[in-house]
């Protein structure tokens, strides 16, 4: 995977609340054998010309800017796959007092696969989603700033996912830092054989 330091792109603005994974990838599409090709399915159900990714102005947008609670729903690799696969490098939600901006699982796949999720509380967010899609955006994951218009706003992540997006490390990868000690283990120790 790729490392993600610093980021500078345009938004796309999905405003809606409560987005679930079957509505970010359909569950029909999650029986392909392979990882590519979800891109173009992103939202497939809901595409067309009213929906807020096929307007002009969230035409390249690399950074998506969602309600809250985004990504809950059914467990599905997939829906990360699909906004990765679609160009974007990062989500930006809002949280609030009563609710988060992602759902566990979904925030925990996001991580595994390198994809950068931002929450901000809402007075933050609001500046951002008030700057429409097509705004220009800069993220930084080392100093755990996102500016736009001259504004910064910091938000929190935890050290472990902040690590791995940043070295572009997946599970395996964050395994195979440890194969020198692994196969030493392996090495020092007799194989287990059961007694017959």
């Amino acid at each position: 995977m790729e490392g993600f330091t610093v980021h500078r792109g345009t938004t796309a603005v999905v405003p809606d609340d409560n987005v679930d994974t079957d509505r970010i990838i359909p569950a029909r599409f999650l029986s392909r054998v392979n990882r590519s090709g979800y891109g173009e399915l992103l939202f497939n159900d809901v595409r067309g010309e009213s929906f807020a990714l096929d307007q002009p102005l969230a035409a390249g947008a690399s950074v998506m800017v969602v309600g809250t609670n985004f990504g809950c729903g059914s467990s599905r690799e997939h829906a990360v796959w699909a906004i990765q696969q679609a160009g974007y490098k990062a989500v930006v939600a809002k949280k609030t007092a009563i609710g988060p901006g992602y759902s566990d699982i979904f925030r925990q796949n996001a991580a595994n696969c390198g994809l950068l999720l931002v929450e901000l509380n809402e007075a933050d967010h609001a500046q951002i989603e008030g700057k429409g899609s097509g705004a220009e955006i800069e993220i930084d994951l080392p100093d755990q700033k996102v500016r736009q218009g001259g504004k910064e706003f910091g938000f929190d992540i935890s050290p472990v996912s902040k690590e791995s997006i940043l070295k572009g490390l997946d599970l395996i990868g964050s395994t195979l830092i440890l194969e020198d000690a692994i196969t030493k283990y392996e090495q020092e120790r007799l194989a287990y054989v059961p007694k017959p």
